[in-house]
């Protein structure tokens, strides 16, 4: 089993969430769709100032194995892109949740978070 952090909220696409202590939210892949992707070798990241809908298509991940569409699960707009990744994008299958994030956003509408999934239920989802 992946690991999940207990901080974090989900959506079913395996993009995560973490609500940061000034308000904003930090976005990235789960280790589960990392290792569903295997080793990735491109990323293409937004526009910093681009405003988001949720479910709008923000990212690529390219890998060996695919290319992958990465999706907003929130509204907001984006306010830093982790620019490490361009250079690096390794990082995102040896750190998924940490120094592997892609953007962090504004969020527009705080409530959409509490409609993603708990770490408990993105589980469930991974183990089907």
């Amino acid at each position: 089993m992946n690991e999940i952090p207990g901080d974090l909220r989900f959506k079913k696409s395996h993009e995560w969430v973490r609500v940061e202590a000034d308000g904003s939210a930090t976005i990235g892949i789960s280790d589960h769709a990392q290792d569903l992707l295997g080793d990735i070798v491109f990323v293409e990241l937004p526009e910093i100032g681009a405003q988001m809908s949720a479910e709008d298509e923000v990212a690529i991940v390219e890998s060996v194995k695919a290319a992958s569409d990465v999706y907003s699960p929130i509204s907001g707009e984006i306010i830093e892109v982790n620019e490490v990744l361009l250079d690096n994008p390794e990082i995102i299958n040896e750190s998924p949740y940490h120094e592997g994030w892609f953007y962090k956003l504004q969020p527009s509408d705080s409530e959409e978070i509490n409609e993603l999934l708990s770490p408990e239920q993105y589980g469930d989802i991974c183990e089907e």
